[in-house]
């Protein structure tokens, strides 16, 4: 059995505004437990004496501005989850007015880094590192993949695409996202799949593209069910959803998983058409619970899912109601779902993350 200590550190909205990274380390940490690993949770706006622990596991390579400070101070080995979205694309077609305007005219790092400012100046996100004023996006991140000991991409394509717009390499182990095998597991025969009933779990935002779903299957004969909490920073966003669905769209404030089974259970369809997703943690779970899957073409959905899902253009409601239509009709293929309990659960993750601090502490 191990006997070290990691510190895992994330935003400091983390259990605010819960998304698929809140579910990764908690599912990380708690596997890690059971494997002997003592693991302490911090926020990157808190106060943290570093000296117990033998590596930091940090989370979110994009948002470095919670990163850079606390490399500086603990002077520890570190390790980092790197969930490499990219928001590029949907930040130049998707955004209105004059911040549409100025996001056309900047890079992908030069858009991240004025987000950091209007999350400060707006919100009173405070800038934790204030080396990354200095520094900018592109070189902090640059920085914080140079000094690694190791990077933990959810997939081969998501580290591809980070060494190809930073120009830099690191040691890397793909450490895939997951799901509670135990949890989500089908039972024949005690529910039936309605072909008409489309579900997209998810936390309302523009990334996951719920507006354009809506629009796909508003007055059709589908029935929509959208689950998910509305994002802190993007209220507009979930009111116009609201404003424009149809009677056959349903909204359900975010459930725990477990209320989640029977919504996996009676839906046929899973959906979620996004601007960009490294993997898409409902998707797995609702794949495992015989689900067919629509996903979005952009991101690195293909490692995962490869022939298995239908796959639209999240900028076209017509390719997601095409794309919807021919999941509601085909069989379910069980290859897939036997794919993700032999690849994708948590105890697996886990494991390969420890080989990953052993290789390191020793």
């Amino acid at each position: 059995m191990p006997h070290f200590k990691v510190l895992f550190i994330s935003r400091a909205t983390l259990f605010q505004d819960r998304g698929g990274d809140t579910i990764q380390l908690l599912e990380t940490a708690k596997h890690l437990k059971i494997l002997g690993v003592k693991v302490d949770i911090k926020l990157c706006n808190e106060n943290i004496d570093y000296k117990p622990y033998a590596l930091i596991h940090f989370f979110n390579i994009i948002r470095p501005a919670d990163i850079l400070i606390h490399i500086k101070r603990s002077g520890k080995p570190f390790v980092i989850s790197t969930i490499y979205v990219d928001y590029s694309e949907l930040d130049r077609v998707q955004r209105k007015g004059v911040v549409g305007v100025i996001f056309k005219l900047l890079s992908k790092d030069g858009i991240e880094y004025l987000k950091v400012l209007a999350r400060f100046l707006l919100n009173g996100e405070k800038i934790i590192s204030p080396a990354y004023l200095f520094f900018g996006q592109k070189n902090s991140v640059r920085r914080i993949i140079r000094l690694s000991s190791m990077l933990l991409p959810n997939s081969n394509s998501e580290y591809t695409r980070l060494c190809k717009d930073y120009g830099t390499e690191a040691p890397y182990k793909v450490i895939p996202n997951a799901i509670d095998s135990d949890l989500f597991r089908y039972k024949y025969g005690t529910s039936s799949k309605d072909p008409r009933t489309v579900l997209c779990v998810g936390r309302i935002e523009y990334r996951k593209n719920q507006i354009n779903l809506i629009r796909a299957l508003n007055n059709t004969n589908f029935r929509l069910i959208i689950i998910g909490s509305a994002s802190t920073n993007q209220q507009r966003y979930v009111e116009e959803c609201r404003k424009i669905a149809a009677k056959n769209i349903q909204f359900i404030d975010s459930l725990p998983q477990e209320e989640l089974l029977n919504y996996y259970m009676k839906a046929k369809v899973h959906a979620l058409p996004s601007w960009f997703e490294t993997t898409g943690l409902s998707s797995l779970e609702a794949a495992a619970m015989g689900c067919n899957l629509v996903i979005t073409d952009k991101g690195d959905t293909r490692e995962y899912f490869g022939n298995y899902a239908f796959y639209c253009d999240p900028n076209s409601p017509a390719s997601i109601f095409a794309a919807v239509e021919m999941a509601s009709s085909s069989g379910f293929n069980e290859v897939l779902r036997e794919s993700i309990y032999s690849k994708y659960t948590w105890p697996k993750a886990a494991e390969r993350t420890l080989e990953v601090y052993r290789d390191i502490v020793g």
